[in-house]
């Protein structure tokens, strides 16, 4: 069972001016679909960090300005995959 925050959900984390969001991601299948998933959204201006989790296709962006969940889609969907929005 994956728990995320809604797409649209930006919280402050730890670093000062950090902020994250937890998405799902359907099509990830092995460690080059994270990669590409992962190096995608990295390419996203203001994006600091992303974790992939394969198992459950959670994927967690951190990033020093709020991200729209529609750059983050675009992203996903540039490098093959499906963005699940609930």
């Amino acid at each position: 069972m994956s728990i995320h925050t809604p797409l649209a959900t930006l919280r402050p984390v730890a670093a000062a001016g950090s902020f994250h969001t937890t998405v799902t991601v359907a099509g990830m299948d092995c460690p080059h679909c994270v990669r590409s998933v992962t190096e995608g959204i990295n390419g996203i201006a203001g994006v600091c960090a992303v974790h992939a989790n394969l198992e459950s296709g959670a994927v967690t962006v951190l990033a020093d300005r709020v991200v729209a969940e529609a750059e983050i889609a675009a992203a996903v969907d540039e490098a093959g995959y499906e963005l699940v929005s609930h």
